[in-house]
C-alpha cells in the first residue's frame, strides 16, 4: 500500500462512489413523483460500513489490510420503501424529503472531494511541487 493508495483514499472513493448514487436515486424518486404507485427508493451504505469497522474498535493495531478489506467488502444496498401513501394514486415521494436529502448528499459530495484534493495538496507540498 502506497501513500497514494491508503485506506483513507479508498474510503475516500467508496464514499464518493456512494454518494453519487444516492443522487441517482433521489431524482428518480424526484423524476417519479407524479408516477401513480411509484414507491420511493432509499439507498444505504454508512451503517453496514460502520459494522464492518467496529469490529476494528478494539483491537489496538488493526492490519491496514483488514481494514482495507471491511472497506472494500461494504457495499450500496438501495430499499423500496414500504411507507404507506397520503395519495390517492399510491406514490409515496415526499418531495421535501427528497430535496433535502438531494442537497445533503451534495454537500457530503463536495466535502469528500475537498477531503481529496487537500490530501493531494499536502502530498505536493511534501514533494516540494505545492
Amino acid at each position: 500500500m502506497s501513500w497514494i493508495d491508503n485506506n483513507n483514499m479508498l474510503l475516500s472513493q467508496k464514499s464518493l462512489d456512494y454518494l453519487w448514487e444516492k443522487q441517482r436515486i433521489i431524482s428518480e424518486n424526484i423524476a417519479n413523483i407524479d408516477t401513480p404507485g411509484y414507491k420511493s427508493k432509499q439507498i444505504s451504505f454508512e451503517n453496514e460500513l460502520s459494522s464492518k469497522l467496529a469490529k476494528f474498535k478494539n483491537i489496538e493495531n488493526p492490519k491496514a489490510s483488514d481494514i482495507r478489506d471491511a472497506i472494500l467488502d461494504t457495499n450500496v444496498k438501495i430499499d423500496v420503501s414500504e411507507e404507506e401513501s397520503n395519495r390517492l394514486d399510491g406514490n409515496n415521494v415526499n418531495l421535501d424529503v427528497e430535496q433535502v436529502e438531494l442537497s445533503r448528499a451534495q454537500l457530503q459530495y463536495q466535502y469528500h472531494v475537498f477531503q481529496i484534493n487537500d490530501q493531494f495538496s499536502r502530498i505536493r507540498s511534501a514533494i516540494g511541487k505545492g
